[in-house]
């Protein structure tokens, strides 16, 4: 069994020029990219394997990320099925000078665990057990 806190992550990106669209924002592209790649790191941490992207909910872009601030990813498993993994992501604008931040962008994706031969590997349970894990598994199911 595998605790929720042991599978957060986080995970901040420095929005460059290159990372932008025509309004000098984070591309949505890129954020969903930086997005899979924390939100797999959270997933393989709990599963002990190799993830692969299944699914991914509706991305909710709320808020653009300026050019110069940091992209920052906050990623957890909140629950699991027989090989699946699901995963609550969100994105924040963070300044670098003050360390504000504000919500910018969110979704749950749902990774499978595979095994050498690339098929489909039984995860482990998640544990729900603290105060804080129960908060962010209500967090993540929108039950604020």
């Amino acid at each position: 069994m595998i605790s929720l806190e042991e599978t957060y992550i986080e995970n901040r990106v420095l929005v460059q020029p290159n990372d932008t669209n025509n309004n000098d924002t984070a591309h949505g592209g890129n954020v969903v990219k930086w997005m899979d790649e924390v939100g797999a790191m959270s997933a393989m941490r709990f599963a002990g394997e190799t993830v692969v992207t299944a699914n991914m909910e509706s991305v909710d872009f709320h808020r653009p990320i300026p050019r110069g601030n940091a992209a920052l990813i906050k990623s957890y498993v909140y629950d699991a099925g027989t090989t699946s993994v699901s995963v609550y992501l969100r994105v924040f604008s963070e300044d670098p000078l003050s360390g504000e931040t504000e919500l910018t962008t969110e979704s749950h994706f749902i990774y499978v665990a595979i095994d050498d031969d690339n098929k489909p590997t039984p995860v482990p349970d998640l544990e729900i057990a603290t105060e804080r894990a129960i908060e962010l598994r209500e967090a993540a199911n929108g039950e604020h």
